[in-house]
């Protein structure tokens, strides 16, 4: 119970990587506010799942590539908690085009969910963050490595990387920690929006030296080591978690 009394952050924390991440920060004793985006039923089925490990969960509904939205948010935090321990930047949205068609409707939407709004939540999450709070961003490695139809996405995670790297520096005075954990091709719902999934996930498994592709709790196990006072010696760091997939 090393995050008793915490407040944590997850944004889109409802399902996937965002939920088992929830869990793991749930199962150290934090308290979770996560966000959401579509289903409400499904946001507080969520949120009874992780009130099972005997802490409190609030979910709010928010876009966050909408600037307003993600204000919004953060003013909930700050009137009902008046402080936020651990802030996960997990939300994350685009469309999948190859860069020559990618527009500017797509590209923006890559930019304000997965970058501008990692940006806006140090700014508004950092005033109330007391020393020793830990920031986690979620990447990809489609922000160093060339994966079809994954333009957009992977330019705005990389802006995610770098944008880790400077708050880092400038967050060291406080003692608060920022950093990524960035995932190879994980079994998520996610993955199985890309148009070639089949091909890509034979391909995936063959070049992995473990021979599957990782798992959601998988990521969320690094996530939330970073959250913890032992990760306190670590920060403006990418840590890769793909099972070896690029290192072949």
């Amino acid at each position: 119970m090393e995050l008793k009394g915490k407040i944590a952050f997850v944004s889109g924390g409802t399902r996937g990587i965002g939920l088992e991440t929830a869990k793991k920060l749930a199962a150290k004793g934090a308290d979770l506010f996560i966000t959401y985006f579509r289903s409400r039923s499904d946001a507080n089925a969520a949120a009874d799942v992780v009130k099972e490990y005997g802490v409190n969960c609030e979910v709010h509904r928010a876009n966050m590539g909408n600037a307003e939205q993600v204000a919004g948010t953060f003013n909930v935090i700050r009137e009902k908690y008046g402080k936020l321990d651990i802030l996960v930047s997990n939300a994350a949205l685009g469309t999948y085009a190859d860069m020559m068609q990618v527009d500017q409707k797509a590209f923006e939407l890559s930019m304000h969910t997965n970058a501008r709004a990692f940006l806006q939540c140090i700014q508004l999450g950092v005033p109330m963050m007391p020393e020793g709070s830990r920031i986690v961003a979620l990447s990809s490695i489609g922000s160093v490595r060339y994966i079809p139809g994954y333009a957009a996405i992977g330019v705005s995670k990389a802006a995610v990387e770098n944008m880790v790297r400077y708050s880092a520096i400038e967050m060291a005075p406080k003692k608060i920690t920022v950093n990524c954990v960035s995932g190879g091709f994980i079994d998520t719902s996610a993955l199985k929006v890309f148009p070639n999934y089949e091909e890509m996930l034979e391909l995936v498994i063959k070049r992995t030296p473990s021979g599957r592709v990782g798992t959601a709790e998988e990521m969320a196990d690094v996530v939330a080591y970073l959250c913890t006072p032992g990760s306190s010696w670590v920060t403006g760091q990418t840590i890769t978690v793909d099972g070896g997939y690029s290192l072949v």
